[in-house]
């Protein structure tokens, strides 16, 4: 695919079909240390097991940006997409309607980390870069859209001063949802469960006991903990869970042996084992200040494990790890019962069609509103204490 050239002569963009061609120390010192996703390791990690790549519908092409001495001042990781799958910020209305008018809406630009809907960097700028680096990519993106008649480029999950950055560059804005968890400075879990009111303090101790007296064993494994026998059973367990909910497993047996291999460190895995049977599991990445919870798999139904698993156990490694914050990943307003407050999550998007790009701003206005309305009554809806004190019922036993 032709790169965009609409930009001062002394840079050089280029879109790049392998990761491994940019050096994983440039991407790095651009990325930083604190989101493993946006790491050059996971990143390689997604084209060397094939979960991206030929017959994915995710083919990369990842944006540099570099100076007249080949110093990489900026990096996009970056898809040609063929469907929207795998997003998490759905867009199949708009490819509808753009295609009920005898246009193309596939393929698209997409800046994102496949399959996972986890807030972070995307427009990735070299420490003391050249003011104005950002949005040199920015103009770079729009130009590759014109010259090679795309229809949009879209950019999901990115940071709160990625997205007006963008909105202050012409781009769509739209705003989403999640649902997170954040350290209130709890020494314990149960600190945390003294933050809660009784009647949701009182839910939590029943959930995480039944579990506890289940029969069932639960195994918090990071680091040297984590064997290939754990990957092939966490791998069953995906593979039957998407195949039970979704119908589509992005992420290939290999993926998860490698993340084993390559960044052990950066994985919390819980799995919940059976009369030793594994029979469910909550892949987690480890961030600086924050865990984010990305995949699940289970065998069948055992009641609440999957809360233990993806829920508590995450707030445990949290307060244990002093992490600020456990981001839960995509949809579940049950959450919030369990401590997990909605957090806001942001997208930006290119359209190239200046009617079609009316229509979709549009939309987009309208559905802030009601996003922002929504997320403010879901946040009524806190479990936490009103009150600095206890309240009734929160007493030993409750």
């Amino acid at each position: 695919m032709p790169d965009g050239r609409d930009l001062p002569s002394s840079l050089t963009l280029r879109l790049v079909p392998h990761i491994a061609e940019v050096g994983a120390d440039e991407w790095d010192t651009l990325a930083g240390p604190d989101n493993p996703t946006v790491s050059h390791a996971f990143l390689r990690l997604l084209e060397e097991s094939g979960s991206v790549g030929k017959g994915t519908g995710w083919t990369p092409q990842h944006l540099t940006l570099r100076d007249g001495a080949g110093t990489l001042l900026g990096a996009m990781p970056l898809y040609l997409k063929s469907h929207s799958y795998g997003e998490y910020v759905f867009d199949h209305a708009w490819a509808a309607a753009w295609e009920r008018a005898g246009r193309d809406y596939y393929p698209k630009l997409q800046s994102a980390v496949p399959f996972t809907p986890v807030t972070g960097p995307r427009l990735l700028v070299r420490p003391q870069a050249p003011e104005g680096t950002a949005e040199a990519m920015l103009r770079g993106l729009e130009q590759i859209a014109r010259t090679n008649g795309l229809s949009s480029v879209h950019v999901t999950f990115p940071t709160a001063a990625e997205y007006d950055l963008a909105g202050r560059a012409g781009w769509l804005q739209r705003l989403g949802r999640q649902f997170h968890w954040e350290n209130r400075g709890y020494g314990s879990f149960d600190d945390f469960l003294g933050a809660l009111s009784a009647r949701k303090r009182k839910a939590v101790r029943r959930e995480r006991r039944e579990v506890a007296e289940s029969g069932l064993v639960l195994h918090s494994l990071t680091g040297d903990a984590l064997r290939p026998e754990h990957w092939d059973a966490f791998h069953r367990l995906y593979m039957a869970t998407s195949d039970r909910k979704w119908g589509w497993a992005y992420l290939t047996r290999d993926f998860f042996h490698r993340l084993g291999t390559v960044m052990p460190d950066r994985v919390l895995l819980v799995l919940a084992e059976d009369g030793g049977r594994w029979v469910g599991g909550a892949l987690n990445l480890i961030g600086t200040d924050t865990l984010y919870g990305r995949n699940w798999g289970s065998a069948g139904e055992y009641p609440f494990l999957h809360f233990e698993a993806c829920y508590y156990r995450a707030i445990d490694f949290a307060i244990a790890r002093g992490l600020k914050r456990v981001e839960a990943g995509a949809q579940g307003e049950h959450k919030i019962q369990r401590g997990y407050l909605p957090s806001p999550t942001y997208s930006v998007h290119h359209i190239v069609d200046r009617g079609f790009r009316r229509a979709v701003a549009d939309f987009l206005e309208r559905e802030r509103a009601t996003e922002t309305e929504e997320t403010a009554l879901l946040a009524a809806e806190s479990p936490y204490r009103k009150d600095g004190g206890d309240d009734a019922g929160g007493r030993e036993g409750a």
